[in-house]
């Protein structure tokens, strides 16, 4: 199945997501729906879709994502490096674990469908290759790099739902740690294990394995075992 459901041809749906209830094209409805933490009704959400994904056929220069570029997704034949068959199923991977959706979105409602209608709009190709996608099994430490490096890639991959080193400004949401003055509970939260191993861990796992939260994995296609080890000098683990 290409689409979030069979045979959509919804052309107007009703707005939500805090519009009003004009009926507008169904695409731009799944545009805003795209760029709206409030997509998931949880108040523990900061994430819109476009907190990790850009929808140009690149990401733009100094941004690095833990998703891929959603440009064509409609037209590739899988997701989550092959894990899953279905873009609803896709859809509701990231919508559940990293936005904290209760219950998973439906084919037939009318977000859902919306959403459909935009994903396709930013998908000109008929067929698309799929996307790989990495998620490293067991995790390891990694060779230090440089710090100048390692600033650029915070900067890229982290500043925009941590905020600033050492303060915080500038982040998400309060819910997202200071780096890496975070790294201070791990002690107590994770006695006996190496700072920058639980760096490492949430970085490659993010809410998995039980480390917790809603922080989006990082595959080695988005972040390099290379920037992870420069990133972590300038963090000074």
């Amino acid at each position: 199945m290409r689409g979030l459901c069979a045979g959509v041809a919804a052309l107007l749906v009703l707005a939500g997501c805090g519009g009003g209830d004009e009926p507008r094209a169904a695409a731009d409805y799944g545009e805003a729906l795209f760029q709206d933490a409030r997509l998931s009704p949880s108040e523990y959400n900061p994430f819109s879709c476009a907190t990790c994904h850009v929808t140009t056929p690149a990401a733009p220069a100094g941004r690095i994502d833990s998703g891929h570029t959603l440009y064509n997704v409609a037209a590739r034949p899988s997701w989550w490096g092959g894990n899953e068959t279905r873009l609803l199923d896709a859809v509701n991977f990231c919508y559940v674990n990293f936005m904290r959706g209760v219950t998973k979105l439906e084919a037939d409602e009318p977000r859902s469908r919306a959403l459909y209608e935009y994903l396709s709009r930013i998908s000109p190709d008929a067929q698309a290759p799929a996307l790989p996608f990495t998620v490293v099994k067991d995790i390891q430490d990694v060779p230090r790099g440089d710090a100048t490096r390692g600033e650029a890639v915070y900067r890229a991959a982290c500043q925009g739902c941590h905020g600033a080193t050492h303060t915080g400004e500038g982040r998400l949401t309060s819910q997202a740690s200071v780096l890496p003055e975070v790294t201070r509970d791990y002690d107590e939260a994770f006695p006996g294990i190496p700072h920058a191993q639980v760096v490492i861990e949430k970085v490659r796992h993010g809410p998995f394995f039980g480390v917790g939260g809603n922080m989006p994995l990082y595959g080695t296609e988005a972040l390099s075992d290379a920037d992870l080890g420069a990133l972590l000098t300038y963090l000074g683990l």
